[in-house]
């Protein structure tokens, strides 16, 4: 399996991060049928400054970056060590994505084993996550990782 490591990241990356993340989970959210196109992107920065009120500082955050063995870049990941509905130690993944450029090289699987042996480390005894059901690959690969379904959200076009 293709090695990853975990740092903390730093000032610039955060920033960048904070900027593309927005864009993606509003679009995630407009595509779900969950909030409508006009404003999405302002809801979900919102949303990430709520959660994350010191940026980087916040406590019992991890907001990591993803490395290979040459040091480069790989992805990005963002896990509360308190849940957000209030699960007894159990982190909650916000968000994991490798860069685009490297995908399908089996950097997921490793970013996410990096990150899970984070939140390990500090504290968490489980790591729950959200994936919409679209996103095939992802359920795949958190299946094939042992993550098990514990909650159902299903909908029917009528």
């Amino acid at each position: 399996m293709t090695k990853v490591t975990v740092r903390r990241m730093t000032p610039a990356e955060f920033d960048h991060w904070q900027a593309t993340l927005a864009e993606d989970y509003a679009r995630e959210q407009v595509a779900a049928g969950r909030w409508p196109e006009d404003g999405a992107v302002q809801r979900a920065r919102e949303e990430n400054e709520q959660l994350l009120p010191d940026g980087l500082a916040t406590a019992r955050t991890l907001i990591l970056r993803g490395i290979d063995a040459d040091g480069d870049p790989v992805g990005v990941a963002w896990v509360a060590l308190d849940h957000p509905r209030g699960a007894p130690d159990v982190a909650f993944l916000y968000d994991i994505e490798v860069i685009p450029a490297r995908r399908g090289h089996g950097l997921g699987r490793a970013l996410l084993a990096a990150v899970e042996d984070a939140a390990e480390e500090a504290g968490a005894a489980a790591l729950e996550l959200n994936v919409f059901g679209g996103n095939r690959a992802a359920v795949a690969l958190y299946g094939s990782s042992g993550y098990e379904v514990v909650t159902q959200q299903m909908r029917k076009a009528l």
